[in-house]
């Protein structure tokens, strides 16, 4: 296929280089200098998407999208198939979506997760919204970037999965550095507190598989110092969208916005930016009851 991708960063780079090695043509257009091996560079994002099967964005937040979906939309083909990958809220998912049907193309929101390694290793799960016949064109080039994509509904539906999925990642990780936190001051081991957990009703993804106690359990980025495997400040993004989503949706919330502002206030007012996400570890550590 002809592909053009817009928004070659952290994720969007390794995404694009997967798509070059299964043989497709990929245009590749962004604001910062970048070069990626088999991508032709275009000079703007219009100049990218002319003529192209499928156009695929990467981008940072839903006013960046409308953005670029203003510039790029007029120049796309009909029945092109554009692939928005980036975690947006649901209203902006939704608007682009509309836009682009609305000029006969064929949109799909398909927001990933598995961070910049999955992105890199092609094991990227891929929470997709859209008509079937805009996620069936789709849906080869998530076989190449992705391990799995699961076609949530129409549009907006993939925002809303990921956004959720998060939530409870951000709500469970703090629950797990607290529980840890905790079993410091009673005294208990912290590998015996795994042994326990990760086969008992407090398991989780967040204890199981992305631990934060150094040490303990598979390689996480707790035994590399917290270099971000997933960044504090994203998942305050993902925190932020959640609770504009519950509020447009009239939803009762509160874990999800005590963790909203627990990372806030890691983020914003302690060390936490540039941090992974379960750094909450070392923040509850030093903290007493009071």
């Amino acid at each position: 296929m002809k592909i053009a991708f817009i928004g070659l960063g952290n994720m969007g780079g390794p995404m694009a280089a997967n798509l070059v090695k299964a043989g497709h043509e990929v245009t590749g257009f962004d604001m910062a200098p970048v070069s990626i091996d088999g991508v032709t560079m275009a000079t703007s994002g219009a100049e990218a998407a002319r003529g192209q099967d499928v156009v695929i964005t990467m981008l940072p937040n839903g006013q960046i999208l409308r953005a670029v979906a203003n510039e790029i939309i007029p120049a796309m083909d009909k029945g092109t198939a554009f692939v928005d990958c980036s975690t947006v809220d649901v209203e902006s998912a939704r608007a682009v979506a509309k836009q682009a049907a609305d000029a006969g193309l064929l949109p799909v929101d398909a927001p990933v997760s598995g961070g910049v390694g999955g992105a890199s290793g092609g094991t990227l799960t891929f929470m997709a919204g859209g008509s079937a016949d805009a996620f069936a064109k789709a849906e080869p080039l998530f076989d190449i970037m992705g391990q799995k994509a699961v076609h949530c509904g129409e549009s907006g539906a993939g925002q809303a999965a990921k956004i959720c999925n998060n939530m409870i990642l951000g709500i469970t990780m703090i629950g797990t550095c607290e529980a840890f936190a905790l079993a410091d001051k009673l005294g208990l081991d912290r590998q015996k507190m795994f042994d326990v957990v990760s086969t008992s009703s407090g398991y989780s993804w967040s204890m199981n598989a992305y631990c934060p106690a150094p040490g303990v359990g598979p390689q996480s980025p707790a035994d590399n110092g917290y270099q971000p495997g997933f960044a504090a400040e994203l998942m305050l993004k993902d925190l932020r969208l959640s609770q504009q989503a519950a509020a447009g949706a009239d939803a009762d919330t509160p874990l999800g916005q005590a963790a909203t502002a627990l990372y806030e206030q890691f983020v914003e007012n302690e060390d936490g930016r540039g941090m992974d996400f379960s750094a909450m570890l070392p923040r509850f550590e030093k903290r007493s009851r009071g």
